[in-house]
This record gives structure tokens, sequence and C-alpha cells, in this order.
């Protein structure tokens, strides 16, 4: 594996669960027990109701693009090499929303479109990370 030289996200205790499924290639969310909404990011308290009373799910993977942007200047040095890359987020079937990049798809206006259907894949980054991104389903 090369150096990975863009930022590293930084595991919380929130969300080591969330980290550890990623690097099993599975997407997990946390939902309110009280409210019924899943949601991201991982965190103990729903941004919802505000309860506690929270656990995990599995998510299915799927879902569409609610909004993106191709990136022409990098906002890191570590980006440079990428540009142009799509930056977007995704509206998840089960539910939240969730920023990420779409990948495997030339980053030209004309390819993409709202609404468009999504797939969540995975790039390992360290042994430790591994990132959930999503390309055309």
């Amino acid at each position: 594996m090369t150096e990975y030289a863009k930022p590293i996200p930084v595991p919380q205790p929130e969300s080591e669960r969330y980290w550890e499924a990623a690097r099993r290639e599975e997407l997990w969310l946390r939902s309110c027990l009280d409210c019924k909404q899943a949601y991201f990011y991982p965190r103990d308290i729903c941004p919802n109701c505000h309860s506690r009373n929270t656990d995990w799910i599995r998510s299915s993977g799927k879902g569409t693009i609610y909004t993106f942007a191709i990136v022409h200047r990098a906002p890191h040095p570590g980006f440079g090499p990428d540009a142009p890359y799509i930056t977007a987020i995704v509206e998840l079937d089960d539910g939240p929303r969730i920023p990420t990049n779409i990948v495997g798809v030339d980053p030209k206006p004309e390819n993409l479109d709202i609404g468009m259907p999504v797939q969540v894949v995975f790039e390992k980054i360290t042994d430790e990370i591994t990132l959930p991104k999503f390309k055309l389903a």
C-alpha cells in the first residue's frame, strides 16, 4: 500500500464500531429506538429527538445522489493528484444523508444527475481506516 497523503479520519469512542465495520466493508449507522430515525455521523445522542436510546443498524449501502460537486482545485495537497474528482451527499435508502465521494465515473457534469442510484464501495487507506465511497448503481 502506498503512503496515504490525505487527511485521515480519527476514530472516536462513539464511532469505533463504525470504523470496525468499514474495515469489514460493511456500512453501519446509528438509529434511535425512540423516534425510529437512522442518522449519520455516528454518535450516542440522537440528533432528531436527543434521546440516548440508540442502537446500530446495518445499512443496505444503497441510496441516491442528493447533491454533488466536481472539485477541480484540491483543498489539500494530498487531493491534488485526484482532481478533478466528485464530492457528494448521498441520501441512503435507510434514511440519513452521508458526505462521500462518487468513484468509478468520469467527473463530468453530463455523467451525473441528482437522484441517480448509487451503491457503497470501500477504499482501504490504512490498516485501521477504510473509507466508504459510492459508485453508480
